[in-house]
């Protein structure tokens, strides 16, 4: 860890954060849970926020592709998903659901502006982000897809839009 530059546990809590909150609403593998945690981990970002059926720490499939990140990475657990999106707007956070939907913004066209706080929800594996939650939300994201399938998994889609944020946000 001293040769990468790592900052140890604490000094990772106390370092200034990338500002964006991810929401896992219902997603249902707990494989997937662990990754969105150490890829929040990976580009420090402020919180985690689980909603609904994703599941929580501590839990030994979370932990396996976590590998500690639930250790750093601040979260908090909401059954109800329409009540963490309300906080969310209350805190004056802009709300973008990363689904395709008509109107959706391309990823790759997303202006971030650096003195905002953005919240991004990831849905669930099948079904995709809650209708009541798509009701409530600032804009839609979409990755651009060009294969057979119609979406990538959770894991990975979390992966692409932090480091877009993070690269517009940072560099």
């Amino acid at each position: 860890m001293d040769q990468l530059n790592r900052p140890d546990l604490e000094s990772f809590k106390n370092q200034d954060k990338t500002p964006v909150i991810l929401v896992l609403d219902n997603v249902r593998s707990m494989h997937n849970v662990g990754s969105a945690f150490r890829t929040a981990d990976g580009f420090a970002i402020e919180k985690i926020m689980l909603c609904g059926i994703t599941g929580t720490p501590p839990h030994r499939e979370i932990e396996k592709t976590a590998l500690g990140a639930t250790q750093s990475v601040e979260w908090s657990y909401y059954k109800d998903n329409v009540e963490a999106i309300s906080e969310l707007k209350k805190q004056g956070y802009k709300i973008y659901a990363i689904e395709q939907t008509t109107g959706s913004i391309f990823l790759q066209d997303f202006n971030i502006t650096t003195n905002e706080k953005y919240a991004l929800i990831f849905g669930n594996e099948v079904h995709g982000v809650d209708e009541e939650l798509l009701k409530m939300v600032d804009g839609c994201i979409e990755i651009p897809q060009f294969g057979t399938k119609h979406s990538f998994n959770v894991a990975i889609t979390i992966g692409m839009v932090l480091w877009t944020f993070v690269q517009k946000l940072k560099f």
